[in-house]
């Protein structure tokens, strides 16, 4: 049987095997189950191979004309709305005869709230059951980044599991980037008097990060000692993680791809980063592409081709961030035409 398309997830990279290797992990179990009937490549934005032009090439050369590009992470930060579009953007100008969709970020999604809720559960079942759910304190770690829409998102994911789980208030931390980090936020929560505190990384894979968070948990842990620390576990590959994937693919067909662009930075003035209204849709890994765990650099000089491909991100064309990137042109747009901006 000829597969139903060709299907290329799009991770961020790291230079952490662990996370690396969970990413490949996710990609493995997706071809076995929810996208059986595709044919499937993978690659990353930075730090580890294969590069995302490697996976657009296989499919390439398996003759598809049509791709779906998905994008493995939760939050539309700058890496979904810039980086990968314009990884995407420079395959699709170099090939005008194959058709490049691009889905959204995994968002805020019932389903990743459902796995969000099993995680933190896991870790409480081993917990000493005296402690009511209304005298725990939940602390949400978010990866923190310079866009505030995709830091703003982790309060809402926090709120959500308060309400929904009963915990007796929550509060929010970041592992980098943002402030504030998670010993300084754990330390803040503490004058909050609560007996039992849970911290939740709200990430898909493990590496550097979700040490940095663990330590800086047995960190405040060890100055507070009459209060309780559990450590939950990260999404991972939660079957309903892998639902979410699956979701975003069926948008794509459905045009309900649509991400939220309503507080987006790029196209509105948001207080403290009106400067950023407008800021060119090009990538910024070429640095750190393919530099990975082996310590060399794979980035086949596509240095973008030096030209932004005219896409000045205007954010002011109406879109809805619809998102596919096609915006009806089937990517062959004319890159001579600034105003054929493909929304991210």
């Amino acid at each position: 049987m000829s597969p139903k398309g060709a299907v290329m997830i799009c991770g961020h990279g790291s230079r952490d095997e662990r996370a690396v290797s969970q990413f490949n992990a996710m990609v493995e179990a997706m071809k076995q189950t929810h996208l059986a009937d595709y044919d499937v490549e993978s690659g990353f934005l930075e730090f580890a191979h294969p590069i995302l032009r490697d996976g657009f090439e296989k499919l390439k050369a398996m003759g598809h004309k049509k791709i779906y590009a998905l994008p493995g992470m939760l939050f539309a930060a700058g890496h979904v709305k810039n980086d990968l579009p314009s990884e995407v953007n420079n395959f699709a100008h170099e090939n005008p005869d194959i058709e490049v969709l691009f889905g959204r970020d995994l968002a805020i999604d019932p389903k990743l709230l459902m796995a969000a809720k099993e995680r933190i559960e896991e870790a409480l079942a081993g917990a000493d059951d005296s402690v009511d759910r209304k005298d725990t304190l939940l602390m949400v770690v978010g990866r923190g980044t310079n866009d505030p829409d995709a830091n703003s998102n982790v309060y809402k994911v926090a709120r959500m599991l308060q309400e929904g789980m009963g915990f007796g208030r929550t509060e929010i931390s970041y592992s980098g980037v943002a402030h504030p980090r998670v010993n300084a936020g754990l330390r803040e929560a503490m004058k909050l008097g609560y007996k039992r505190v849970v911290v939740f990384p709200y990430f898909l894979f493990a590496g550097i990060l979700i040490d940095r968070i663990y330590s800086h948990t047995d960190e405040v842990a060890a100055e507070f000692g009459d209060v309780e620390f559990i450590k939950a576990g990260y999404l991972k590959d939660h079957p309903m993680v892998l639902e979410s994937f699956a979701e975003r693919l069926t948008e794509i067909d459905t045009g309900d791809n649509n991400m939220n662009c309503q507080l987006c930075k790029y196209r509105e003035q948001i207080i403290g980063y009106e400067g950023d209204v407008g800021t060119p849709q090009v990538g910024h890994h070429h640095h750190v592409m393919g530099i990975g765990t082996d310590g060399h650099s794979h980035d086949h000089g596509h240095h973008h081709h030096g030209h932004g491909h005219g896409h000045h991100h205007n954010h002011d064309h109406g879109h809805s961030h619809g998102h596919s990137h096609d915006h009806g042109h089937s990517h062959s747009h004319d890159h001579d035409d600034a105003k054929k901006s493909t929304g991210s």
